[in-house]
């Protein structure tokens, strides 16, 4: 049984889609905490209903990224996780961190990545006059918003886009892509090789 450690920010809907998607689905995988960096955090509620342990390591409590990395670290290891999962995780997380988690790390970015890595993705896609805009889930790297991409979804922008009304249809997309992400992995069906990853059976990485 592989265990699932995920970190939020927030409201935590991917986290919900995980979740969901793990005890509907049987995945061989169970979700073991979810970790929040904000004590008022909506997403550590919902975790706390479904009867998954909740904790928080609050980063205004520490006075560098480094120091704060590493309690992160000794928290989620003591869940002995074999894959932490970013679900709008809004920290920039140390090369020591990442390095530590290195294969069983995963992030899921609002863009195409390599496409608009960072803020403001949406409004970045429309001002540029992008046609097609989306998400990706893929491993984490030292690099920010880099690494091998497992799986991207992809949205037509509309003329009459705003950066709400594109961000709320690729979001229904992400609770369907990230769940599909981590079924993979914990089911060990992904192969990397030469940073692409595909996958064994041939399932599709990208969904329209």
């Amino acid at each position: 049984m592989k265990r699932i450690v995920i970190l939020i920010s927030g409201r935590g809907s991917n986290m919900e889609a995980i979740v969901e998607a793990c005890a509907a689905e049987r995945w061989p995988a169970e979700v073991a905490a979810v970790i929040s960096n904000r004590p008022d955090a909506r997403g550590l509620q919902y975790a706390a209903s479904r009867g998954i342990p909740t904790d928080t390591v609050d980063h205004r409590k520490y006075d560098t990224r480094e120091a704060f990395d590493a309690e992160l670290a000794r928290v989620i290891d003591r869940h002995a996780p074999d894959l932490v999962v970013l679900a709008g995780f809004m920290r920039i997380l140390t090369a020591r961190f990442v390095e530590h988690y290195a294969g069983r790390l995963i992030n899921i970015h609002p863009s195409l990545l390599p496409a608009f890595p960072g803020l403001h993705t949406h409004r970045r896609a429309i001002e540029a006059g992008c046609k097609l805009a989306g998400a990706t889930v893929h491993f984490v790297t030292a690099e920010l918003d880099h690494g091998p991409i497992i799986i991207q979804a992809v949205e037509p922008v509309h003329p009459t886009d705003t950066e709400d009304t594109l961000s709320q249809r690729i979001l229904a997309k992400e609770h369907v892509i990230y769940p599909r992400a981590v079924r993979w992995i914990v089911r060990d069906e992904l192969e990397v090789r030469n940073g692409i990853v595909t996958h064994r059976e041939g399932e599709p990485q990208l969904l329209f």
